[in-house]
């Protein structure tokens, strides 16, 4: 008997090693290929980019908030794994009528290692596992090592456009940005629209790739708004925990660089 408790609280038991898994994360989706479940993957979703060829071989669901139950309940899953905030609760209630749906709730680097680790025992793949939360680890301490004595700076880090959109306090995004030396100027929790006068007074403005592609055009639109520096960033590597964590610190010191 497999027993976990997954982020939300929910306790979950498991005759064997779930062997059909569907997964409604797009970074969790990537985690599974890393920790070496791409035969035991069937579905997920449109957004589940990384492995790029992943899509073409598995079956697409839906979305991350509006998927199709007769697609996955067809899939016969013995577990379906989702995301506290990236999928709905009404989601996770209707696919509990389907299988054991595991739910991650992330906010740290720790409840990422804590996630990591659970998928180790519920899918029996430990070795691959410890190696991966070693290495994030390792990555994490030496880029902290190196961000030593450097001065705090303060920031605003935009997710969406129409109306401006920013990651607030109790955020993924908000925990690697603490990280990196920023100083979260928006003092709201989750994704809190923002006044166009709150970019006056900030050191940076950082225009995200997801879920809004910000792109080069739309620097000059926010710098009429800011006198701080505006910069394109790369959102997976700030919001996507998982096994691309093991890549962003070093993205994280080529934009040390460049601030």
């Amino acid at each position: 008997m497999i027993t976990v408790k997954d982020q939300i609280g929910q306790s979950h038991n498991f005759i064997k090693t779930p062997q059909r898994i569907v997964s409604l994360v797009p970074s969790q989706t990537e985690l599974l290929v890393d920790l070496g479940l791409a035969d035991s993957l069937l579905g997920l979703t449109k957004f589940c980019v990384h492995p790029k060829h992943l899509r073409k071989q598995k079956t697409v669901v839906g979305g991350t908030k509006q998927i199709d139950l007769g697609k996955i309940k067809d899939l016969a899953p013995d577990i379906i794994l989702c995301n506290k905030e990236e999928n709905t609760k009404e989601m996770v209630q209707a696919l509990s009528q389907i299988a054991p749906v595991h739910v991650s709730d992330e906010k740290t680097l720790e409840d990422t290692y804590a996630l990591i680790e659970q998928y180790a025992i519920v899918f029996n793949v430990q070795e691959p596992a410890e190696k991966l939360v070693a290495g994030i680890k390792n990555k994490a301490q030496a880029f902290k090592n190196s961000l030593s004595g450097l001065y705090s700076k303060s920031c605003l880090y935009l997710i969406w456009r129409n109306p401006y959109m920013v990651a607030g306090q109790d955020t993924f995004i908000n925990h690697l940005l603490v990280l990196n030396g920023f100083t979260n100027k928006c003092r709201e929790d989750r994704y809190p629209e923002l006044d166009q006068d709150d970019m006056l007074d900030v050191d940076y403005v950082l225009l995200s790739s997801e879920p809004y592609p910000f792109k080069e055009a739309h620097i000059r639109e926010i710098e009429r708004h800011t006198s701080g520096k505006v910069i394109l960033v790369d959102g997976e590597y700030f919001s996507w925990y998982g096994s691309r964590l093991l890549y962003a610190f070093d993205y994280f010191e080529q934009l040390q660089e460049f601030l």
